[in-house]
């Protein structure tokens, strides 16, 4: 399952400009479908468990 960016924000609460952000410095890994940016569900679990793992 991939969300588009707009989506991505939603399930995440996170602003879509942030993540642009983390689509441009590398931090999420897209997949380009055409013009299309989508991001699989996998990868927010991802960068989650990360971003949780790094504060305590």
């Amino acid at each position: 399952m991939c969300f588009d960016r707009r989506e991505s924000a939603a399930y995440t609460g996170l602003s879509l400009r942030f993540i642009d952000k983390l689509i441009a410095d590398g931090t999420l890994r897209v997949k380009r479908v055409g013009a299309r940016v989508l991001i699989p569900r996998q990868e927010l679990l991802r960068f989650a468990e990360v971003t949780e793992t790094s504060k305590g």
